[in-house]
């Protein structure tokens, strides 16, 4: 049997969270933007911190392609949320 590395340690517990915590509060801001509502604060900074970590793993997940179409995605949903969000943002002046 074959030992699982560290790196296959850390990309378990990323998809962990990534399925329990941060998918799901960016499929609801998602929505809410959708909706025509802005960001608080508190979401700004939890996009923030998806976006940190984004760029912590990156070479992480550079050395796993299996990976990458996911990445891509999540990307995409960030990106998303966050031009939503701006054109909310400018409606509102």
């Amino acid at each position: 049997m074959k030992k699982p590395t560290a790196s296959q340690g850390v990309i378990a517990a990323l998809l962990e969270r990534l399925e329990k915590q941060r998918l799901p509060r960016l499929l609801s801001l998602q929505k809410r933007v959708n909706n025509g509502e802005v960001l608080s604060d508190i979401d700004l900074g939890f996009m923030k911190e998806v976006n940190a970590d984004t760029g912590r793993i990156k070479s992480l997940l550079d050395e796993k392609p299996e990976y990458h179409s996911l990445v891509t995605k999540l990307i995409g949903l960030y990106k998303d949320i966050i031009d939503k969000a701006l054109e909310n943002e400018k409606n509102l002046k």
